[in-house]
């Protein structure tokens, strides 16, 4: 498997994954199919969007590549309609955060690679990379009026930006690009799903005054 093939994978999967949430979500929130349609496109490609804007790759990459928005929303459709198997909210919720979870873990690397082909600094790589990870979800959520996993004191962001991290440091360093590339985004899993399972969080300021 080629390295461009590897990416292209990792970028279809990261795509239908939150774009499943997206749908997960839509059905938790008791929306028509054409709202988890939406709800599941912009989980699926809203980072990407925002990263490509903001490197000044434009058109974003969906225009010019209509699958990817096929894939968004199959996804999201997918997520929608086998959500009842999941019969309580508790079971639905856990579902939706470990999907979450694994399209998080890719896109801040896929947003990372995007920032260090653009030339940019490894510090702004860095802040793609999470910003991949994390816009689509953030916008998911909002359009819900549920407070955002990135802005909750569960570790979210921190887990992207760690893989992000991972990665540019693998590739500054000689690493092959592909055995980087997976290598930063079980990092940034693991530390995710450490995060779900044990409760791991940054503690919040609480109320002043």
């Amino acid at each position: 498997m080629t390295v461009e093939t590897l990416f292209l994978i990792l970028d279809f999967a990261g795509i239908g994954l939150f774009a499943y949430s997206g749908g997960m979500l839509a059905a938790r929130k008791e929306l028509d199919p054409f709202g988890a349609a939406i709800l599941g496109a912009v989980a699926g490609m809203g980072g990407g969007t925002l990263r490509d804007v903001l490197l000044g790759d434009v058109p974003v990459y969906w225009v010019e590549a209509p699958e990817y928005l096929w894939i968004a929303l199959g996804g999201a459709l997918l997520g929608y309609y086998t959500s009842p198997w999941a019969q309580s909210l508790a079971s639905r919720r856990a579902a939706l955060v470990w999907a979450d979870a694994v399209g998080m873990a890719v896109f801040c690397v896929l947003g990372a690679k995007a920032g260090l082909a653009a030339g940019s600094h490894w510090s702004i790589a860095m802040l793609t990379g999470v910003m991949s990870a994390a816009f689509g979800g953030l916008l998911r959520d909002i359009i819900v009026n549920d407070v955002p996993l990135v802005l909750r004191a569960e570790i979210y962001a921190l887990a992207a930006l760690a893989g992000a991290g991972a990665y540019v440091l693998a590739i500054s360093l000689g690493i092959a690009t592909g055995t980087a590339a997976i290598g930063a985004a079980l990092i940034a899993f693991v530390i995710r799903g450490c995060a779900i399972l044990f409760n791991w969080t940054l503690p919040p300021l609480g109320k002043v005054g």
